[in-house]
């Protein structure tokens, strides 16, 4: 290995170990621009540049040899780490001026959020079976979903000191490792006392564990079993529409502006950093009162 791939990678590990420690980022996110960035500078070796020596159109022709290989969404984190990493460089002063200073970001089409509307959210909650230790769980963690939007990351994260089953809330750390506390509703309650008393006992099997939401074997439940949980039920209860984790945080949101939440609230409880990410709900429900407009008026 030569002194340049040397030096190139002892600047990657410093700028993921930045990521982590200084920055705060959760895991998911560090994995993510990790893989970003080592794409990056394995197509810079090739190249035969060095980190410290990139100019603004070895970044360009980068982001071009990914266009066809990458979806724009992939492409413009990938942006994002790129520019990141250079900050990172000039913070630690190992360069001057940053070659991404003039670089213009891809600007993504605004997608809006599947959202499922009351009566598909019902018949959601009502596929698991609460007979069994199984069903008990699944059916408090799709209670606990739509009552609080939390993400599937914080919810399979939970431990059981965070649930507060008499003041009816959950405490989650979120992005940025900053906490906050959720309320959740009644039925949420009742279906996590129903499990926590009757179902997780016996699952766990006399193994102690922290997480709330744990498997068949007594280890904590992970994103991809819940995803599967989740699908199943959507195919089950006959809804058309793909559904996901996330499917249940938007309908969360989309369902508390609807009944006249204000914005701010829902940005608290779904642990925005910024009110505009939270502003895409109000777009969704005015695009819904379109739809309901257009179906129902008589001149449409």
């Amino acid at each position: 290995m030569t002194s340049r791939n040397n030096q190139t990678y002892i600047l990657a590990d410093q700028f993921i170990n930045h990521l982590r420690v200084e920055r705060g980022l959760s895991d998911n996110t560090i994995q993510s621009y990790s893989r970003d960035l080592i794409r990056f500078l394995g197509h810079l070796d090739k190249e035969g540049v060095s980190p410290l020596k990139t100019t603004r159109k070895d970044i360009t022709d980068y982001i071009e040899s990914l266009e066809g290989s990458l979806g724009l969404r992939s492409i413009t984190r990938a942006i994002s780490a790129i520019k990141m990493f250079f900050r990172f460089l000039i913070n630690e002063g190992k360069i001057t001026d940053s070659p991404t200073r003039l670089l213009e970001s891809i600007k993504l089409p605004r997608r809006l959020p599947d959202i499922l509307s009351g009566e598909e959210v019902n018949m959601l909650l009502a596929q698991p079976d609460p007979s069994n230790n199984l069903g008990l769980r699944d059916k408090a963690m799709l209670e606990l979903l739509y009552a609080t939007g939390l993400r599937v990351s914080e919810l399979i994260g939970l431990h059981v000191v965070n649930v507060n089953l008499e003041a009816g809330h959950v405490r989650t750390v979120g992005k940025g490792s900053k906490e906050r506390m959720v309320p959740m509703g009644e039925k949420a309650r009742d279906a996590l006392k129903s499990y926590l008393y009757n179902g997780r006992p016996s699952l766990l099997r006399n193994k102690n564990s922290q997480s709330l939401f744990v498997n068949s074997r007594g280890k904590q439940m992970s994103r991809q079993g819940f995803w599967k949980i989740i699908r199943r039920y959507g195919i089950i209860a006959g809804i058309k529409k793909t559904i996901t984790p996330h499917s249940l945080r938007h309908s969360f949101a989309s369902h508390l502006l609807e009944g006249g939440a204000d914005l701010r609230s829902v940005q608290v409880m779904l642990g925005h950093a910024d009110i505009s990410t939270t502003q895409i709900y109000t777009h969704v429900s005015r695009e819904r009162l379109k739809q309901v407009h257009e179906k129902y008026h008589p001149r449409p």
